[in-house]
């Protein structure tokens, strides 16, 4: 079992920062694939970034590329989501998702390849 905590989100003008935190339990972050997903209201839930178990191999969106960056503390078992030049089309609630499969070396972007999910955190960029 994984038990995933987002924090992190909040409203900020566009252009602004924020780093987005997914604070895992019950099984050490770097034994498992992490993505980050958002939702936006009425729209399908998308992969924006993700960090593979094995190698740290990271994975983005091209809508982030650039912009967005997913690293991982192994010793605070917490995987992070640093977002710059946040733009309205960013708004969102972001998940953070773990895939425990180990045969996954790669990050997977469909969220069906996921296991476990957070609750989500609200990110709101204003114009």
């Amino acid at each position: 079992q994984v038990q995933l905590v987002e924090s992190g989100g909040g409203l900020v003008q566009a252009g602004g920062s924020l780093r987005l935190s997914c604070a895992g339990s019950g099984r050490t972050v770097s034994t498992y694939t992490t993505g980050w997903f958002r939702q936006a209201p009425g729209k399908e839930r998308e992969f924006v970034a993700g960090i593979s178990w094995i190698g740290r191999k990271t994975s983005y969106a091209d809508s982030v590329k650039g912009r967005f960056t997913i690293s991982r503390d192994n010793s605070k078992n917490t995987v992070y989501l640093q977002m710059n030049s946040l733009r309205p089309e960013d708004t969102a609630v972001y998940y953070c998702a773990a895939d425990v499969s180990p045969a996954h070396l790669l990050v997977l972007v469909t969220a069906t390849s996921y296991d476990y999910w957070g609750q989500g955190t609200q990110v709101t960029v204003s114009s």
